[in-house]
């Protein structure tokens, strides 16, 4: 197999980043729950996502070698080369609670993204697969048997097939934990995607020939670890005033 692998003369990398967005979006228009947020509202919310996703993903890139940026950032073409899903996911946070603010929504809208976020991030790791080096999105050198030669003759850690195998994993387990009423309070379902990908982020790219600049981490590493801190201590937050709640509500029933 030769990379990249070219289909019906298309760049995998363009062909699947834009069935991913195209996907994606048909798929949360068909599964967002809509008396959580009116459509017109939504538009904006997604609107902001894509946004904050864009410029979220640049940042994080630019971070990878920051020496190499400073001496680069009057040059646009290295400027707008690369970009980052974590970087990606968590700009598109802060574009989504702007947007929310802009239009005066309070209530929580993750849980509509979880599936199709999900479901675009597989098929956009597919392209970043076929694309091979150029994409960079490979692992290291390895011997386990799951390691393939992307055209330089050594046995790579294929990482963008582990994290569809993640993505899938994780988003069985989440449609289980909605099917069986699980849910502690709005948004729980989103913030445990996030948690749970940026861990598996942090993890991964330990595997993954790219610099590793700060205290052996590197870019995606120490922005996964400042979402896992933001998640934990809103998942605690959210627990503490859950349990809050409901201690009160059984107070008032026993009386």
């Amino acid at each position: 197999m030769e990379f990249p692998f070219y289909i019906m003369g298309v760049h995998p990398h363009l062909l699947f980043e834009a069935l991913s967005y195209f996907i994606g979006f048909r798929v949360y228009l068909n599964t967002r729950n809509k008396e959580r947020i009116p459509m017109e509202k939504a538009m904006w919310v997604v609107v902001g996502a894509i946004f904050g996703a864009a410029l979220g993903s640049k940042v994080v890139y630019w971070f990878e070698d920051p020496i190499q940026t400073y001496h680069h950032w009057n040059n646009l073409k290295y400027m707008m080369e690369g970009k980052t899903i974590v970087g990606g996911l968590l700009g598109g946070l802060i574009g989504v609670e702007l947007a929310k603010k802009c239009i005066g929504w309070k209530k929580s809208t993750g849980d509509d993204f979880v599936l199709p976020l999900s479901i675009g991030m597989m098929i956009g790791r597919i392209g970043c697969f076929l694309t091979g080096l150029d994409d960079h999105t490979y692992g290291i050198e390895t011997t386990w048997i799951t390691g393939i030669d992307f055209g330089d003759g050594i046995n790579r850690h294929p990482t963008q097939l582990y994290e569809i195998g993640f993505l899938f994993i994780l988003i069985l387990i989440l449609l289980k934990i909605k099917k069986n009423q699980f849910i502690l309070w709005e948004g729980f379902l989103f913030q445990l995607f996030m948690l749970s990908y940026l861990l598996f982020r942090f993890i991964i790219d330990f595997i993954k020939p790219t610099p590793h600049s700060y205290m052996y981490l590197n870019n995606i590493q120490v922005a996964a670890l400042l979402g896992m801190i933001y998640y934990i201590i809103l998942i605690r937050y959210k627990g503490k005033k859950q349990s809050t709640s409901e201690k009160r509500e059984g107070e008032i029933h026993a009386k």
